[in-house]
């Protein structure tokens, strides 16, 4: 009998957005989640600031101590496929100052974006620019102990119905994954979302495990289901994404973040989401699923 899979679960952040960030762990400690994401940026009520000073810094670490949850998967907002050189350059030290700020909070992973840019519309000189801005932010984490981990997101845009529209950017289209694999830094890995894939691309199956497997390091578990022309965010088992053979043959052992996107029955996302992932650990001859 193959040996068992073990795969620990946490927290994601997005659906907290609005809320602040004591419920997070009010809300991780309720579920017994170990595990928690936080975010750096963006103007959300419920990240820290885009510049974090030091007594922001340590009155999140001290939400740590208090509810004895770990917050080692910091987010960043960014996009290294700006057009324009200049504002390129000034998002580049934008994520390097939240680079360093998310290290004093202990972080020890920073999810980034390549970019919103159609992949269509990346041009030789964009792509140049991104590759070489993640090799300059991995050499930044590296002196600081983080690794990065880039989201398989592509661009999305809503309609008049808040539908979301998705299009590939190149960290979901399979020629520039695998291009991004070959040129990146071998540090550098990848936020796995099959969510995201399947979003952006309905009939790969695979959601490019295949191409990414390999460079794993960090993972967001949710799916997305048809409204009128576009996609509304749901939790993993609300719609069709079947995350069984996804999770048996997924090479990555880390931490699975559960990322809720909705905010007005986070709670209830959650909990469906934990309840779908018993039903396939009872399908399933060889996964276990810990919180």
């Amino acid at each position: 009998m193959q040996e068992a899979k073990v795969i620990e679960i946490g927290c994601g952040e997005w659906g907290f957005r609005n809320l602040p960030m004591r419920e997070h762990f009010e809300i991780a400690r309720e579920f017994g989640f170990k595990w928690l994401e936080f975010g750096i940026g963006g103007d959300q009520i419920g990240r820290l600031s885009e510049f974090p000073q030091p007594n922001e810094i340590e009155d999140f670490k001290s939400l740590n101590e208090e509810y004895g949850i770990a917050t080692p998967f910091c987010c960043i907002e960014n996009d290294f496929t700006l057009s324009d050189d200049n504002d390129h350059l000034k998002m580049l030290d934008k994520v390097k100052k939240q680079i360093l700020a998310a290290a004093d909070c202990g972080a020890k992973q920073v999810r980034l974006f390549a970019g919103f840019t159609p992949v269509e519309e990346v041009n030789s000189e964009i792509w140049e620019r991104m590759i070489k801005a993640f090799w300059d932010a991995d050499q930044l984490c590296e002196s600081l102990g983080l690794t990065i981990a880039i989201e398989t997101h592509g661009g999305i845009t809503f309609d008049e119905e808040e539908s979301a529209h998705h299009f590939n950017s190149v960290s979901t289209d399979p020629d520039s994954l695998n291009c991004l694999i070959e040129q990146l830094p071998p540090r550098v890995g990848f936020n796995y979302d099959p969510g995201n894939i399947k979003a952006v691309r309905p009939g790969d199956k695979d959601c490019c495990l295949t191409i990414v497997n390999e460079r794993i390091n960090y993972c967001h578990l949710k799916d997305w289901k048809r409204q009128g022309e576009g996609w509304v965010a749901v939790a993993i088992g609300d719609d069709d994404l079947d995350y069984r053979p996804i999770f048996e043959n997924m090479n990555y052992k880390g931490v699975c973040l559960i990322e809720y996107e909705p905010l007005h029955d986070s709670r209830d996302g959650i909990h469906r989401s934990l309840n779908y992932l018993q039903r396939i650990e009872e399908q399933s001859q060889i996964l276990e699923f810990i919180i």
